[in-house]
């Protein structure tokens, strides 16, 4: 029999959403197998690396039904694509929790905005993914649950999309909502070998927690191939679903592994990958340079100022009460309320560091960087952890996120290179205002020249049946 064609179905677990799609469209797959198909690897895998708060199988096979029977099913641009949702936006008839287990919402009555555009273009909302409390730190855990990174169980997925980067990379949903506040979407990404884009601000729905951490936080999505990016994109981003337009010349692009932390260095498979990666690019034609960007002090107290804020207001979003949080958000809480009382954070310090980094970007196209100093943290309770050692884990880990949500431009960060172990080593590429586009073409034109291993082994759907990676 022609295993590509198994009757279980397991022949769709695996693809990539283009193709989920292009077979539901034509009528050659019913959604309703697709998600069956899904929600049966799910239960084969979970118990290894906890993903899902809530896996949502009748009400996706109720979805998944509804896409069957749609006569607009062969225009849906994610016909029958089983996604994930992160668990700090609204799903209609669940409870978003931001992580806060004491939280006792009643279920949402209505999608945000980007589930409602996921729903419209065919997605099937599989599962709710797993959050640190208040999605404030870059590991994802919380009491009774440690979610695990597919690469390597003994380390963390990151955080705070963790456990929706978790389920792309174990092959759970092709594609999965997160977001990014100071690095959600991007450092999941690079722990699990998955490619995402941070858009710039205004271009995607926001409307996370309070006020998205003032701003600083974006929604998208997390994917295994920059096709299936693309369209997640443009389907957020209300736009028509196309290839990203080439731009027609070589592109500028700077390179910088100075770390914006002092003390902060990257190891050497990271900068290997770096370098990998300016390679490739000078080969591909486009003219590579060595230049900074202009990050600063002033930068990091405006950062860590929202980063605070944002905790304590989305406690308060959540009607809880900070005595009710884990100690480590407690005192990160705390510290919100103070920067509050002394009138920050003060949207004048971003929009400087904004106008800054911007006229970097007058004789650049591209910035290219690393993304993490090494491996991700270990798989552990951090949530029993004191708020220093958390907050100086983080911080050496992953200094070179942030500052790009303070000034509001898109960065997209995709697979560049392995470590002596296996495990995956990304980059980070940043642009302008409006260049979601042109980091997107990049990427297509990198994934073609240098192609990543789509699935963490262990878990590869799409492996041989021994379990023995391809």
């Amino acid at each position: 029999m022609d295993a590509s064609r198994a009757p279980d179905g397991t022949h769709l677990v695996g693809l990539p959403a283009t193709d989920i799609a292009a077979l539901v469209r034509a009528g050659e797959v019913p959604a309703v197998d697709v998600v069956r198909a899904h929600l049966a690897h799910i239960a084969a895998v979970e118990g290894r690396i906890g993903a899902f708060r809530v896996v949502r199988a009748e009400a996706a096979l109720a979805e998944a039904r509804a896409v069957d029977t749609a006569l607009t099913r062969f225009a849906l641009p994610l016909a029958g694509v089983p996604v994930a949702v992160k668990d700090n936006v609204a799903v209609a008839g669940e409870e978003c929790t931001d992580g806060v287990p004491a939280s006792g919402r009643a279920a949402e009555r209505r999608h945000h905005p980007v589930v409602a555009r996921l729903r419209g273009a065919g997605a099937v909302v599989i599962g709710i993914t797993r959050v640190p409390e208040l999605c404030v730190f870059a590991a994802t855990d919380g009491p009774g649950a440690v979610t695990r990174n597919p690469w390597d169980t003994a380390r963390s997925p990151a955080g705070s999309s963790g456990g929706s980067a978790a389920a792309v990379a174990a092959g759970c949903v092709p594609l999965a909502h997160g977001n990014d506040g100071l690095g959600s979407l991007r450092l999941p990404a690079a722990a699990c070998g998955l490619v995402t884009l941070k858009p710039g601000r205004g271009v995607v729905p926001a409307g996370i927690g309070a006020d998205s951490w003032s701003g600083m936080a974006e929604n998208g999505v997390l994917a295994t191939t920059v096709a299936d990016l693309t369209l997640a994109h443009a389907v957020l981003a209300d736009e028509q679903p196309a290839p990203p337009a080439a731009p027609g010349r070589p592109l500028r692009i700077a390179v910088s592994t100075r770390s914006p932390l002092p003390g902060a260095i990257a190891d050497g498979p990271t900068r290997a990958a770096v370098e990998a990666t300016a390679g490739s690019l000078a080969a591909a034609g486009h003219v590579v340079v060595r230049r900074h960007p202009p990050a600063g002090p002033g930068a990091t107290a405006a950062v860590l100022a929202r980063w605070f804020a944002g905790a304590r207001d989305d406690a308060a979003h959540l009607g809880v009460a900070v005595a009710d949080l884990e100690p480590r958000i407690r005192t990160h809480a705390r510290l919100g309320r103070l920067v509050r009382a002394a009138g920050g954070p003060r949207a004048a310090a971003a929009e400087r560091f904004r106008a800054r980094m911007t006229g970097f970007f007058a004789a650049s196209d591209v910035l290219l960087t690393p993304v993490t100093t090494g491996p991700p943290l270990p798989a552990r309770p951090w949530h029993e952890r004191s708020w220093l050692a958390n907050v100086t884990a983080n911080a050496r880990w992953a200094p070179w996120t942030a500052a790009w949500n303070l000034a509001g431009l898109p960065a997209l960060v995709l697979p560049a290179g392995r470590r002596p172990d296996g495990a995956p080593v990304a980059v980070q590429l940043v642009g302008p205002p409006g260049a979601e586009g042109r980091l997107l073409w990049l990427a297509g034109e990198l994934e073609r020249r240098q192609p990543w291993r789509r699935h963490a082994p262990v878990f590869d759907p799409t492996a041989a049946p021994t379990g023995t990676p391809v």
